[in-house]
């Protein structure tokens, strides 16, 4: 011990000074003026509000994806202090001197900065020259359309920035396999590659396609790992097992940890919660909790219910009734029941409540001993303002006329009997004796005469129906849905059986206090559903683009433009770097089949070595840049420019590989090598001088006169260039 003390202890670091100086001018490009303009710009509108919730632990719910990258600007917000109060409606609106502009663009500007040197060192690990790796990460540098987007309050940069690190992690785990597998530098590697996709993922749905890439390209190494002779059978499954946890086990268990704390961070009501069930609202502090405080659990005969509909499309809703009764002739001419309207309305009244009755019984409030309503039981619904009952019979619904009409019965003397009895069917119980529960059940309601049952049809009744929700009693035989299950969101045990005394209790509060909390994995499901099948009506957007725009560069995007000078930002790619990486996609394609070709019949243009890393590189690349690209043209949404990007990187990382193979292996001679190089430098000083032409419109720090801005556009500029060389 004494021994070593006597000796100095000596830390050699080795230093990729191309990685640091890379670092450095990515940082520079992305956080100077980064807090210009103070504005709001573009998306940024959308993205705030969201940064607000959080400050405030107020839930709300983004049907475009998972929480990370919402958490990830919170978090910049949350470093400069931000409070959330600042009024997210209007793009170009100036920021108040409480909003930390910097802090809040900071996170997505460093996320564009450090992709710089990490396509660097991707390209390093792919076993291309130092030369190639540079260019990559010098046109990473230099494209305007990928510094713009890193320097506002937007996800682009950030979900770059981790499908960057999950292809990297995995190359340097990759690397590490033939030297030192399972040593700490290999476990760090995979286990990070297994973080990073699951970020990616938890940023935008859309890193799913880097995840399957990832896991493709892994898949097929395992595969050759396991014909390898010279491992054990334990070793390679070893080998597996530390994939299938690294690349399976931690993304799910990361991608859990991260609703985890979004929902512990939110768990104040908020404007979403109607979107959600009545079990989801009623877990959160104030809204729902607060109206349902104090609730009984069990539903029994003589209860007062209100019923919302469990399918919550196309608006959350509760079973209604009111005065008004159906036209006795519609519009087309069909005749109606003219019995008392039954809808469903979306918003909470006192017209909502219904009183659970039991058919062989005339009263209306809960006796002693306590009577629980349990599934299978008959009931009838008697609506508690007007102490008419629901009813269905074989009249025509009136906007769904292979379903039936839905009313509270009136008795008008005439040959149409009541037909008010219904069978309670707990979808969700775990036995066939199961109680109705207030909120946690979910119920559906059978029709005895008829075997209807009661459903939303969601279409908007006209103007006699006060464009509510129309109510229809569905066959069974036309299978399942979730329009026909409801639930008991607000309940009381009825102690008034006078109506006028009932209609006054219908109004007061209730007084026990019963807390019923949803455990975290069942409100994760209920989340991560409505994500998933949760779509706004999409409209047709000023700057929206389909896919075939993007690759042409056949549009752009005006992100903001000053109120009193005609300084702007635009989000425009750089057409000598947009186009050349096409090309570069176009001419590896063609290369790797014809070599394909060749080698099926054993000619082999290319070293074993040269091939493999090729073929990766195209793996990768290619892979990436059509898992990021061909998707969207299956996709029914409003489409943008920047959805690009991410499979733009790829094309990026692809282009100087390109380069270098044409360099290395087609150019016979080194006066034909020499020419290539002369051919890129001129072509790389193209492309820096289109980034610093379109610079105004990156940075918007400049005014622009109406002929400079017309002059900026791509093909204008492009024209431009060629007339001068």
């Amino acid at each position: 011990m004494l021994g070593v003390l006597k000796r100095p202890i000596v830390v050699t670091a080795d230093i990729n000074l191309n990685v640091v100086a890379l670092t450095g001018v990515g940082l520079l490009s992305r956080l100077w003026q980064l807090s210009y303009p103070r504005a709001v710009v573009f998306d940024e509108v959308y993205y705030g509000q969201y940064i607000s919730f959080y400050m405030k632990r107020i839930f709300f719910l983004d049907d475009s994806g998972p929480p990370f990258g919402h958490m990830l600007l919170a978090l910049g917000g949350y470093l400069g202090g931000f409070d959330g109060n600042f009024l997210w409606n209007r793009i170009g609106a100036e920021y108040s001197s409480n909003v930390p502009v910097w802090s809040l663009r900071l996170l997505p500007a460093l996320a564009g900065a450090l992709s710089v040197p990490m396509a660097y060192q991707i390209v390093s690990e792919l076993h291309f020259s130092h030369s190639a790796a540079m260019g990559a990460a010098l046109l990473m540098l230099i494209e305007n359309a990928l510094i713009t987007q890193s320097r506002l309050m937007l996800l682009e940069s950030l979900l770059i920035f981790f499908n960057l690190l999950a292809v990297l992690s995995y190359l340097k785990f990759f690397n590490s396999q033939k030297h030192s597998p399972f040593s700490l530098h290999w476990w760090s590697w995979l286990m990070l590659t297994g973080v990073a996709c699951s970020c990616a993922v938890g940023i935008k749905y859309m890193g799913v396609f880097t995840y399957l890439l990832v896991l493709g390209v892994a898949a097929f190494h395992a595969w050759h790992l396991i014909g390898d002779q010279t491992l054990s059978n334990g070793r390679v499954f070893s080998h597996l097992l530390a994939r299938a946890v690294a690349l399976l086990g931690v993304p799910v268990i990361l991608y859990l940890l991260l609703f985890y704390v979004h929902l512990m961070l939110l768990y104040r009501s908020g404007p979403h919660d109607q979107i959600m069930s009545s079990a989801f609202q009623a877990s959160l502090e104030g809204g729902l909790a607060r109206i349902t405080q104090g609730q009984p659990l069990e539903v029994a005969f003589g209860s007062q219910v209100t019923l919302r509909s469990v399918f919550g499309k196309p608006l959350p809703c509760w079973l209604h009734s009111h005065q008004s009764t159906y036209p006795m002739i519609y519009d087309n001419g069909r005749g109606s029941s003219h019995q008392q309207q039954v809808t469903c309305y979306p918003f909470k009244d006192v017209n909502n409540w219904w009183i659970v009755k039991d058919p062989g019984r005339h009263q209306l409030v809960v006796n002693s001993p306590l009577r629980p309503v349990r599934h299978g039981d008959v009931v009838q619904l008697v609506h508690g303002m007007t102490a008419r009952l629901l009813n269905t019979h074989d009249v025509a619904a009136p906007l769904s006329p292979h379903a039936q009409e839905v009313s509270c019965y009136i008795d008008y003397n005439i040959s149409m009997p009541a037909q008010n009895l219904w069978r309670l069917d707990i979808v969700n119980r775990e036995s066939d004796r199961d109680v109705w529960k207030t909120i946690l059940s979910e119920v559906r309601f059978v029709h005895v005469n008829t075997s209807a049952v009661l459903k939303l049809s969601g279409a908007h009744l006209p103007d006699w129906g006060f464009r509510q929700l129309e109510i229809v009693g569905e066959k069974l035989s036309r299978g399942h849905h979730g329009s026909m299950v409801w639930n008991v969101e607000e309940h009381r045990y009825g102690k008034s059986q006078e109506q006028r005394e009932r209609e006054l209790e219908l109004h007061s509060p209730t007084e026990v206090d019963i807390s019923r909390n949803l455990s975290f994995m069942a409100r994760f499901s209920e989340l991560q559903w409505r994500m998933l099948t949760l779509r706004t009506e999409d409209s047709e957007h000023r700057y929206s683009s389909t896919p075939l725009q993007w690759v042409t560069l056949d549009t752009s995007i005006a992100y903001w433009l000053h109120p009193k000078t005609s300084a702007q930002i635009h989000l425009l790619g750089n057409v000598v770097i947009w186009a050349s990486a096409s090309l570069a996609t176009a001419a590896y394609t063609l290369l790797f089949f014809w070599y394909l070709l060749r080698r099926r019949r054993n000619v082999c243009d290319l070293p074993e070595d040269a091939w493999q890393h090729w073929a990766l590189a195209g793996a990768l690349c290619i892979g990436g840049w059509a898992l990021n690209y061909l998707p969207f043209f299956l996709m029914e949404k409003t489409l943008f420019l920047y959805h690009y990007l991410p499979a733009l990187t790829f094309q990026i990382l692809l282009l100087p590989m390109v380069l270098q193979h044409v360099s290395d292996y087609l150019c016979r001679s080194q006066l034909q090598r020499s020419l290539l190089s002369a051919l890129v430098i001129a072509w790389f000083s193209t492309a820096c001088h289109v980034s610093n032409m379109l610079r105004p419109l990156t940075y918007g720090d400049r005014p622009l006169s109406p002929s400079e801005l017309q002059a900026l556009r791509w093909k204008d500029s492009w024209d431009i260039l060629i007339r001068k060389h």
